[in-house]
């Protein structure tokens, strides 16, 4: 057998082997609450690379967003998916879920934890804490946007169909974060108003934000089971999911200045 049909064939024995992706949960403590995150690297990507803090729906840290932060490991990023709730509270049904948003959204907590969360996945040693970002789904989007508007150390944030915040005025203007808010052209849960006071508040505070609608999208837009409780309004679509995550994909590109490095493994998958 020629040596170079050998060495390949040892390339392709070996290498999936070696390169494998790890995931593990994460404790951390904001004030008397453990936070229980979820975080994802592949192995196979040597020395440090960008941090994404994901932040979940509102039904808590559940198999959704773990799936998110694993396909932004896949990638080469380090990726913490963030317990806001505390103590790995999840839910599947829609008044609980309802009661666990409203005990942080609009308080200190929001930010608290999530800023610990961001703390906890820059201390990775696998993360370059200079190069950080924030995705949210939801209940996570307007987490992530009040992450940025706190003046957190972000290159950029991305919101998933989040019900767009303003700052306050007291934030920092501008924040460092550029922002992406990414929205169903058609959610009934966000108000024009809403969008109307979010746009002129990104002018306002002189922020590098950017917003992209997809027609005919509603809330939840990127969850399969987004259905399947029958809440009014939030409905999973295909096409606004395949291309809301290529813009997220762009705009890391352009945050990060270069793609994250891809494991060799990859090319032979």
């Amino acid at each position: 057998m020629p040596v170079i049909i050998v060495v390949l064939l040892s390339l392709v024995l070996v290498l999936p082997a070696q390169a494998k992706l790890i995931t593990q949960i994460l404790d951390y403590t904001v004030g008397e609450t453990r936070c229980r995150g979820y975080l994802a690297f592949d192995n196979a990507v040597s020395g440090i690379r960008p941090g994404v803090l994901v932040v979940h729906e509102w039904w808590g840290l559940n198999d959704f967003a773990k799936k998110k932060a694993r396909e932004l490991a896949r990638l080469g990023y380090v990726a913490l998916a963030a317990d806001i709730y505390g103590e790995g509270a999840v839910t599947e049904h829609p008044q609980e879920a309802a009661q666990f948003a409203a005990a942080v959204r609009g308080t200190p907590l929001m930010r608290q934890r999530s800023q610990t969360a961001l703390q906890t996945l820059a201390g990775q040693p696998e993360v370059n804490p200079r190069r950080l970002a924030a995705i949210g789904f939801c209940f996570g989007g307007t987490a992530v946007l009040e992450l940025a508007y706190s003046g957190a150390a972000l290159a950029g944030v991305v919101s998933f169909h989040g019900s767009p915040t303003t700052p306050a005025p007291e934030d920092p203007k501008p924040c460092p974060a550029r922002i992406l808010v990414l929205h169903g052209a058609d959610d009934p849960l966000v108000s024009p108003e809403q969008l109307t006071a979010f746009m002129a508040a990104m002018r306002e505070h002189k922020y590098d934000w950017q917003m992209i609608f997809y027609g005919g999208a509603m809330h939840s837009f990127t969850n399969p089971g987004a259905g399947r409780v029958g809440i009014k309004g939030a409905a999973y679509d295909h096409t606004a999911a395949a291309r809301s995550w290529r813009h997220m994909l762009i705009f890391f590109e352009e945050i990060f200045g270069s793609k994250p490095v891809p494991p060799l493994r990859r090319l032979i998958d």
